[in-house]
């Protein structure tokens, strides 16, 4: 008989348990569904900061390494070295004019000077594509710079916008 009423009060106090486990479930579930959904608009924000860029290695291997050849070596006293390069580790912003109007001239890369001309990629890459590449060329090869995003290039395309003629390097030495 003891068991018997155990066992009732065992049922018994069983459909309170999930009532009450229920109450706290839905409480709980607010509050997680609260948290993602503030979490969401955070995640797209960090999405967006870190933009899907173009695959840099690839726009590198279609537009700059017949030149600058796919170690980013150069050819010695014709086309420039990337790799190493004070011109590629630095300032990014001279990095983009040269790639969006192009360079001629005499330039000194890796205590070698150059004396060529680079073709303008702007009216043919986009800003992502530009943006990719410098990336690229930033890390590859034991080069270690910043990222390029996308903005910065639309900001440098904007600000040279009226630029027709490739930089010189002595234009690219005053540009702060």
């Amino acid at each position: 008989m003891l068991t018997l009423a155990l066992a009732a009060l065992a049922g018994a106090a069983v459909p309170l348990a999930p009532s009450l486990t229920g109450a706290q479930s839905k409480t709980t579930a607010k509050k997680t569904t609260a948290s993602k959904t503030t979490a969401k608009p955070a995640a797209k924000a960090a999405a967006a900061a870190q933009e899907k860029l173009p695959d840099g290695k690839q726009v590198y291997a279609t537009t700059c390494a017949a030149c600058h050849q796919a170690t980013g070596e150069g050819v010695a006293g014709v086309f420039p070295p990337l790799a190493g390069s004070e011109w590629v580790t630095g300032d990014e912003a001279k990095l983009a004019r040269i790639i969006l109007h192009g360079v001629t001239g005499p330039i000194e890369v890796a205590g070698e000077t150059f004396n060529g001309m680079m073709p303008p990629w702007g009216p043919t890459l986009k800003d992502p594509d530009i943006a990719a590449v410098l990336t690229y060329v930033r890390s590859a090869w034991g080069n270690k710079a910043a990222p390029v995003t996308a903005a910065k290039v639309a900001a440098i395309r904007a600000a040279t916008s009226s630029r027709t003629t490739p930089w010189t390097a002595a234009e690219l030495a005053a540009v702060k």
